[in-house]
């Protein structure tokens, strides 16, 4: 995944999915990381941890899938999973736990790929709103 960048694929790395996901993964495993050794943090970084990776790891599940329900099913979860990831971020910024400026930052992240993921999904479903 790392070496992207480096090989000749003609796409927007901005826009590809899967790479945004796994870059939202580092940072949020970054983030969790910095939180101090308190009791509140283990529990809110043990959950944004779970949910943050979950939604790269279910867009690879996706791509590996034998049928296009199967397909859809892994990016519905991926959807949840960024949900759930929004709310463990609203959380730690509402609590002013952490630097508002910097889950911000990474909460927008969340909500562009939870709108990428549920705009894949719409199409997938073939409803055009």
């Amino acid at each position: 995944m790392l070496n992207l960048k480096s090989k000749n694929y003609n796409l927007n790395l901005k826009t590809n999915l899967k790479y945004r996901a796994y870059q939202f993964s580092l940072r949020a495993i970054n983030l969790i990381n910095s939180f101090p050794n308190k009791r509140i943090y283990w529990v809110i970084g043990d959950q944004l941890l779970r949910a943050a990776t979950s939604i790269g790891a279910n867009i690879i599940e996706a791509q590996a899938s034998s049928t296009r329900k199967e397909f859809i099913n892994y990016y519905a979860i991926a959807l949840k999973s960024a949900n759930e990831t929004k709310y463990w971020l609203c959380l730690l910024r509402d609590c002013n736990l952490e630097d508002k400026g910097k889950i911000s930052e990474i909460l927008k992240e969340a909500e562009e790929i939870g709108n990428m993921l549920g705009s894949s999904l719409l199409t997938l479903r073939g409803k055009n709103f």
